[in-house]
């Protein structure tokens, strides 16, 4: 049985001058998934308070609790790509299969705690999928008002700090969990360490330059939605995104798969990320 949606207005949603400028050089699905999200999220956020848009409203695809914001951004966004009839891997709704060669994988609302209490970090995120390979993502600053658009195989413009060792290093991390050695000993290493929570948003800025690494170190947090987008931005401005097990991140529409995904600047960095939380947990 089909979900049902909470009611989403038509468009325009919020003031024009609050949506992103993406050129229509974006491929079509991607654009309309992007203004969509955000302005579901701003219209959201200026109607609701911070109880109102965290409350839970159902469970998502993979079991983990539904907050209203994400439910209205991902409504919006099933919505606005119905028509182009692309298939969609969404947090919440999961594998929705409309037999197309092309699936959009997104995550509507990456950091759903910071945006619903006005924390400025948070992200829409999302990737094309061309009969499974990755070709094209864009990642949007629900606050900041930046974005970073590449397509898979083709140099971007933006560059990564090139950093090839971890000491030194400007690094975002999840919070430890259950072990919390890995963390512990890339903090060691690492010049500057954040907790910022919002996966998308600090791995744009790896790709962007502004941060060298961004990880999780161990706690298996991350699915396919929260890391497609990384996987093109990154590798695109010269950077390396892998697992922290070795575990493939080829496309898979299997929503409860996780990772412990590690986002570096470089592919020596990605190793020496790596090896370090590992050494650190045996």
């Amino acid at each position: 049985m089909a979900r049902q949606r909470d009611p989403v207005p038509a468009a325009p949603l919020y003031p024009s001058e609050h949506l992103p400028d993406v050129p229509t050089s974006v491929h079509p699905v991607l654009r309309a998934a992007t203004l969509a999200a955000v302005s579901a999220v701003h219209l959201a956020r200026r109607d609701g308070g911070r109880d109102a848009l965290i409350e839970v409203v159902g469970d998502g695809a993979d079991g983990t609790p539904t907050s209203r914001l994400d439910r209205l951004a991902e409504d919006a966004i099933l919505e606005a790509v119905e028509p182009l009839g692309v298939n969609v891997l969404s947090e919440e709704c999961g594998f929705v299969d409309h037999g197309s060669a092309l699936t959009l994988v997104v995550d509507p609302v990456d950091g759903t705690g910071n945006a619903a209490a006005g924390l400025p970090l948070a992200a829409f995120t999302a990737a094309l999928a061309l009969d499974g390979v990755l070709t094209e993502a864009l990642t949007y600053w629900l606050d900041g008002g930046s974005w970073w658009h590449a397509r898979r195989g083709v140099p971007a413009a933006m560059r990564t700090t090139g950093r090839r060792t971890l000491d030194g290093a400007l690094v975002s991390m999840i919070r430890p969990k259950a072990d919390s050695r890995g963390f512990l000993a890339v903090a060691a290493r690492a010049d500057r360490t954040r907790v910022l929570g919002s996966s998308a948003l600090e791995a744009a800025w790896v790709a962007a330059g502004i941060l060298d690494a961004s990880l999780d170190a161990g706690s298996d947090t991350h699915r396919y939605v929260d890391v497609a987008a990384a996987v093109v931005l990154v590798e695109a401005a010269g950077g390396a995104v892998v697992d922290l097990h070795g575990r493939s991140l080829e496309f898979t529409t299997e929503i409860t798969r996780r990772w412990s995904v590690v986002v570096a600047a470089s592919v020596p960095l990605a190793e020496d990320v790596v090896r370090t939380v590992l050494e650190a947990q045996r």
